[in-house]
């Protein structure tokens, strides 16, 4: 899963989606945003998924989307229960519905997207049979499948010419090219005319040129057969003399020399065959070429009256044939070059009509979104009708004549499809101030939303600042609590000891009484002035006593005598802590004074 997360936000920070997310922002999307993101990637697929889910109600949403993952044959995994969960995971933005989703959707967005294009074409609309006992509606079927089938055909035309590498930039320069060329040519033919239409017998000379030109490319059509009969016979021949060597080399020498000359004998046989064959090919063409040559020297006689040339005028003739041959053969080859662009052109313009079909599906689809479907069908038809007048057209030779009758009868049947379509015009235009109103009334609506969204959101950040006040209040109060809660609990802990003290102190029972602090400090504090006033008293005796008695015990100078004299020090000093601590015991009220 987190191979497929990260791969679905590296597709989506790419071109064109540029979303900039991370794992984490990504993963953190709320399901409407993530239901948002699955949109836009099927809008890239689709262009007509672009919608803002916040304005479209969820069922369309879950609608749309499952009807193009059915287009795209996306197969959830699972059975039908999983299916439903699918559906229902889909409405609500269930992340493990949507990441398989996106992951196979990114992985193949350029198939994706040929696939959706020729959906719109190729998707059968399936018409009831009860309809189609109607003639109208059974020819509008059969004509909208037959487009269907150019389609495909079409389809599979531009993508072999996709993938030929042809470039749309040389296709314009050849064309442009080849339509300069044109125009000199139609210069240079209507120059030939003129000069061509002065002589005699004009229609005659040009009618004997045509048959020469079919004569001419059937002998090369009969000499290319020859060529490749002989080719055959040649071949044949050699593929026979290579099985006799081969059964030569193969056999033993039974009739020893003999077979062998018999052999070469029957095959200098059939060479001589063939040669005598091919020599009376020869003389057959040649009888035909001087009876041809014959009926020439009549249609010439007939013609003019005079006879064939012979010695000098004949050579000027010939050369002077030679020199129009040599102009013919460069007005066939600009003839061969003028009809590969033809073919070039005729190639562009089925290119054209395609790309025409194209925008006619959009237009459809523009219609059918406005509401006026079926307003270019008169288009459709009008060019239909061109169509069939020019197959007439080629049908018929293309005279005057019937080109008068067809557009006699286009024009009625224009004035017929405008008195038609008067109806429908007059409904569009209401349609069209209808939607004119309506746009003004939603652009109205949404600057109301705009000025209550922004002053909505003005109030939600005062509130959210005074919120934010509030509860640093809060803090502070609780800590001031807490700190208050804690003195409380030291008081009582100091209440609940002077009041043990007093109970002890006024209690009856002495063995109670002397554990009181104040009776322990009492007697602590009267030994002590006790011992107090006998060292005031008489304090030289006490202490030279003592330090007698202390020297006589320790010796001067020893360590012992150090220690008792700081002993009494010692002594001296607590005396005077004492003293300190009862007084202010007193000062606070836990013993009389």
């Amino acid at each position: 899963m987190s191979d497929q997360i990260k791969f679905i936000v590296d597709s989506l920070n790419k071109e064109p989606f540029r979303k900039n997310y991370n794992l984490i922002t990504f993963d953190s999307l709320e399901p409407m945003q993530l239901l948002q993101v699955l949109s836009d990637v099927l809008a890239e697929i689709d262009p007509k998924q672009l919608v803002d889910l916040r304005e479209e109600m969820p069922e369309q949403t879950a609608k749309r989307m499952l009807s193009l993952l059915g287009i795209l044959k996306y197969k959830p995994s699972g059975n039908a229960t999983d299916m439903s969960t699918f559906r229902q995971g889909l409405v609500i933005g269930s992340k493990p519905v949507i990441y398989p989703v996106l992951h196979w959707l990114l992985q193949r967005t350029n198939e994706l997207k040929k696939r959706a294009y020729l959906a719109r074409f190729l998707i059968k609309l399936e018409v009831p049979s009860e309809f189609l006992q109607d003639e109208t509606v059974a020819d509008t079927n059969k004509q909208y499948e037959e487009l269907m089938e150019a389609f495909k055909t079409l389809h599979k035309e531009y993508e072999q010419l996709k993938a030929s590498g042809f470039s749309t930039a040389e296709i314009r320069k050849d064309i442009s090219a080849m339509e300069e060329e044109k125009d000199q040519l139609i210069k240079r033919v209507e120059h030939l005319k003129k000069r061509v239409e002065t002589a005699q017998n004009y229609q005659w000379m040009l009618k004997i040129a045509r048959q020469l030109r079919v004569e001419k490319e059937r002998e090369e059509y009969l000499a290319q057969q020859k060529q490749e009969q002989k080719n055959q016979i040649n071949e044949i021949n050699t593929e026979i003399n290579q099985l006799i060597e081969k059964k030569m080399m193969r056999n033993e020498p039974i009739e020893g020399k003999l077979s062998l000359y018999r052999q070469q004998a029957s095959i200098i046989s059939r060479k001589k065959e063939a040669k005598a064959e091919e020599l009376q090919e020869a003389k057959e063409k040649l009888a035909s070429l001087e009876r041809e040559a014959s009926l020439k020297r009549n249609q010439t006689r007939e013609f003019d009256g005079t006879e064939v040339l012979k010695g000098d005028e004949f050579k000027r003739y010939v050369s002077k044939l030679r020199s129009k041959s040599t102009v013919f053969k460069k007005k066939h080859q600009i003839i061969a070059e003028l009809k590969a662009e033809f073919g070039l052109l005729q190639r562009t313009e089925e290119l054209l009509k395609q790309r025409h079909e194209n925008i006619q599906q959009q237009l459809q689809t523009m219609e059918e979104k406005k509401g006026i479907s079926g307003y270019s069908y008169t288009q459709e038809e009008l060019e239909r009708v061109s169509a069939l007048k020019s197959e007439v057209d080629e049908m018929k030779g293309r005279t005057l004549d019937d080109m008068s009758e067809m557009v006699k009868k286009l024009n009625s049947l224009v004035s017929e499809k405008k008195s038609a379509l008067a109806s429908v015009i007059k409904e569009l235009r209401q349609l069209r101030q209808k939607c004119q109103e309506l746009t003004q009334e939603c652009d109205e609506k949404k600057s109301q939303y705009d000025s209550c969204a922004a002053g909505l959101e003005s109030n939600r950040s005062k509130l959210e600042q005074e919120v934010r006040r509030l509860r640093e209040e809060c803090l502070q109060e609780e800590s001031r609590y807490h700190y208050t809660n804690c003195m409380i609990k030291n008081l009582e802990v100091q209440l609940r000891r002077a009041t043990d003290e007093m109970k002890a102190y006024i209690s009856s029972d002495q063995q109670e009484k002397r554990k009181a602090i104040r009776e322990q400090y009492t007697k602590n504090i009267a030994e002590q002035e006790n011992l107090g006033k006998s060292l005031t008293q008489s304090p030289r005796l006490e202490s030279s006593g003592l330090i007698s008695a202390h020297c006589n015990l320790h010796p001067p100078g020893s360590s012992d005598s150090h220690a008792s004299v700081s002993r009494v020090d010692g002594i001296i000093g607590v005396c005077h802590h004492t003293r300190l601590i009862f007084v202010f015991l007193v000062e606070m009220g836990f013993l009389p004074g």
